[in-house]
Parts: C-alpha cells; structure tokens; sequence
C-alpha cells in the first residue's frame, strides 16, 4: 500500500468490518431508556470531536437511543473533564477526549480532575500519533541524516511542536532525550502552523500528527513515527523503534471516560457499543476522511496504555520543566 492510499484502506477495512460485525458476541446487557450525552471538552471542528460526531452518526446502529455531543472547551480540556466527572452515574453521561492530552495536562499541573483518579475509562475509539517530518526539499533524506547533523551542532538546530506540554513536544524530546541530542523547540499553534513551518523552512524539522502529511506529499518528509506500528494509511513511514531507536510511545488515545461509580453493567454494555461503532462502514469512512483509523480497545486495556502513557511521559516532563 502506498502512503495515504484511502481507497484500498477502505476496501480491506469494510470488508475486514463485515467479517467482525457477523462474529460479535451478544452485547452486554445495558439499554439506556434517554439519550447519551457525550461531553467533548473541546471546540467542535477539532480532532477529538470528528471522533465524536463520527461515534455519534453511527451509534443508531449500537444504542437504541441518539447519542448526542455536547463541547465544552476550556482551560485545556479541564472545563469538561470537570463537568464530567460531576455528572450523574448512571450511563447518561460520558466523555471522549485526546486522553494523551488529558494525562499531559495532569502532570503538568495541579488539576481537580485527571483520567487516573476521576474517571473509568470505558474504551478507546482511536489514536493520534506524532511524527518526526522534514520539508520535502529537505537535506536530510533519513533519520540518521537529521540525528548526525545535529550531532555536529548540538543545541543550533531549531524543530517544532503544536505547543509546550502537547504530546507532539512531550513525544519529540523523547526522541531527543533517547539519541542523546540536543535543539531548539519552537512552538506553534495547532498542527496546521507547525506543519506551514516546517514547509518554509522555519524550522529543520517538526513533530506533527502523521495525518498532516496527507495533501502534503510532495512538500513533506515524515522519517520516523512515534509508535508500537506503522500507521494505517502512511505505510510507508517506519516508526522510530525500526531504526533503532528505543522512543516512549508518547500518543493521545481518543477515550471514552465515565464517571467514577459507574455501574459496571454500563460500563460492559457501552464499552460493547463502542465496538460495534468501530466496525461500522460508515464510521471507517468517516475517520479515513480526516486520515485516522477506528483503534479500539476495551476498558482494562485502556487503563495499562494510560498508565504506561503516564510512566512514560513522567521523566521527560521533569527535565523539560528543569530547563
């Protein structure tokens, strides 16, 4: 499959759906008599509300009830998180968000609310991941270029990120941290102005989500990705532990949280709505549309990924604010 091939994507992953919808196990016994309401705690238009509203197009096909998004942006996410996790517990109300993000905020400052001690995770729906991108006219062809240059002038090359505490930063000075190399992080705001910098030449190179390079291709260089496993649709892209270099998987599960004291019957019967969401044709073609790929997981699994996300994430944390 070429980069950003959608088309084939596609064909493999609604064929692949149909095979998983005929084989899903009864769902677990949980039917919620009003609508779910779903706090995202950001702005609509954003990445973790196209997860949300593509959720809620295909829950008809889970829920016997709409489901139905409501954004609550804020203080980096904490204004929903907050309202969340005051909401009643009883499978009336839950919350997506970029839970990378959501773990980030809480290691970096002192909040009322985070995803340890706050909430149950119920599932993941997806995953964001950052890259490591050059421009297109770039002299550095591969990742050992860009890690020899630097090696030749510690501390003068210059690299992007969506903002200091994000997970493209926090992933980025993990790889720095990993080659033992030093550079100059500039931040931007949003994933759009990193990706024009790094294309002007603002910058040697930039993290990114993998997603900003479709459109791009002939003005962009991803090198290396920030995971356990190739991207779905940029499989052409070899993620940082195939050249050798031992990164912390620093991404952002998309997740969907309950309230603490959730029954777990709720807990079970909307985390097996989820995957059915996930299997449906018209969520995959819906988040192919914006470059992302359904990647569920149920509860338990979700908590270890956090907690590692955590671990990880903890150190590199700790030496960005001593500098």
């Amino acid at each position: 499959m070429t980069v950003f091939d959608r088309r084939t994507f596609l064909q493999l992953s609604i064929a692949a759906s149909t095979t998983a919808l005929a084989s899903t196990p009864a769902l677990a016994q949980w039917s919620p008599r009003r609508p779910v309401n779903v706090i995202v705690p950001y702005g609509a238009g954003g990445g973790t509300d196209s997860f949300a509203r593509a959720m809620a197009e295909s829950a008809e096909a889970a829920l016997p009830v709409p489901m139905v998004i409501v954004n609550r942006p804020g203080s980096s996410g904490i204004t929903g998180a907050t309202e969340a996790a005051g909401a009643r517990p009883d499978g009336s109300t839950f919350m997506m968000t970029s839970s990378g993000s959501f773990t980030l905020t809480y290691l970096l400052r002192d909040t009322e609310v985070n995803p340890f001690d706050s909430f149950i995770p119920v599932a993941q729906i997806g995953r964001l991941t950052t890259s490591l991108m050059v421009a297109a006219d770039s002299p550095y062809e591969t990742l050992d270029d860009l890690v020899a240059a630097m090696g030749e002038a510690p501390g003068t090359m210059r690299w992007a990120h969506t903002g200091r505490g994000s997970f493209h930063h926090v992933g980025g000075q993990g790889f720095l941290n990993t080659a033992g190399l030093n550079a100059q992080d500039v931040p931007f705001s949003g994933g759009g102005n990193t990706r024009a910098a790094v294309i002007g030449g603002q910058v040697d190179f930039g993290m990114i989500g993998i997603q900003q390079a479709a459109g791009f291709e002939n003005e962009l260089r991803p090198l290396a990705l920030v995971s356990d496993e190739r991207d779905a649709f940029a499989t052409e892209v070899p993620v940082f532990g195939e050249l050798g270099y031992d990164v912390p998987l620093i991404s952002s599960p998309i997740v969907v949280f309950a309230p603490l004291e959730t029954p777990q019957d709720v807990i079970d019967g909307m985390q097996d709505a989820i995957r059915t969401i996930t299997q449906q044709p018209g969520f995959i073609e819906s988040m192919a549309e914006r470059g992302n790929a359904p990647a569920f997981l149920p509860s338990a699994e979700v908590a270890t990924v956090l907690a590692n996300l955590r671990d990880d994430a903890r150190p590199i944390i700790e030496g960005i604010e001593e500098e």
